[in-house]
């Protein structure tokens, strides 16, 4: 008999309330989900940018916020796009330049990547999905833990800001959070900018 793996609380902690945070996410009217995305986008930028600055967004599935709307208001103030390219587990996001109406490839779990023809690009402001957030800018993603090694990584090369993308309803009181999980430096809702600095 082969003796049981250790089970990581915190881990086990996230799980759980993933599920909770994405069912209630699910639960939401996408005309709700739309507003949101929309009211998110109506209000002045949370940090400033210009020619040469690059923000790397990413394609909404299933319930997530859809960040288009703000991405559009980021190129309008002269930013240029990127969105992450999964390459594998346990490697941190590549980034492609794209701009709207460029076509994607379909990459694993659905998800709309550019193809390799599009350049690496670095970001400097990364946009993060998330299934539930806190105020101290913590989040719980989607388990992988593509977005905590990719901050980790950029982080020790240049100053970026990350900001998670959100619902109001996905804030929990505290998510468990050991060294290897990279925070948020802001967090919007269509109620809010927190602010996590």
């Amino acid at each position: 008999m082969s003796p049981k793996s250790p089970i990581d609380p915190v881990a086990a902690d996230k799980a759980a309330l993933r599920k909770a945070a994405l069912d209630r996410r699910d639960e939401l009217p996408a005309q709700d989900r739309a507003a949101a995305a929309e009211a998110i986008a109506a209000r002045p930028l949370p940090v400033p940018v210009g020619a040469g600055t690059v923000v790397s967004g990413y394609m909404a599935i299933h319930s997530e916020i859809d960040p288009a709307p703000l991405m559009r208001r980021f190129v309008e103030n002269g930013a240029g796009l990127a969105l992450p390219v999964v390459q594998g587990r346990g490697k941190p996001l590549l980034f492609r330049a794209w701009a709207p109406g460029v076509p994607l490839t379909t990459a694993g779990f659905g998800l709309l990547e550019p193809g390799p023809e599009a350049p690496v690009v670095v970001p400097d402001v990364l946009l993060v999905p998330l299934a539930a957030f806190d105020r101290a800018g913590h989040r719980i993603g989607y388990g992988a833990g593509h977005y905590d090694m990719t901050l980790a990584a950029l982080r020790a090369e240049k100053p970026v800001v990350a900001i998670g993308l959100a619902y109001a309803s996905q804030e929990i009181v505290r998510v468990p959070a050991n060294d290897r999980d990279a925070r948020l430096d802001l967090v919007l809702t269509e109620a809010e900018i927190i602010d996590c600095r």
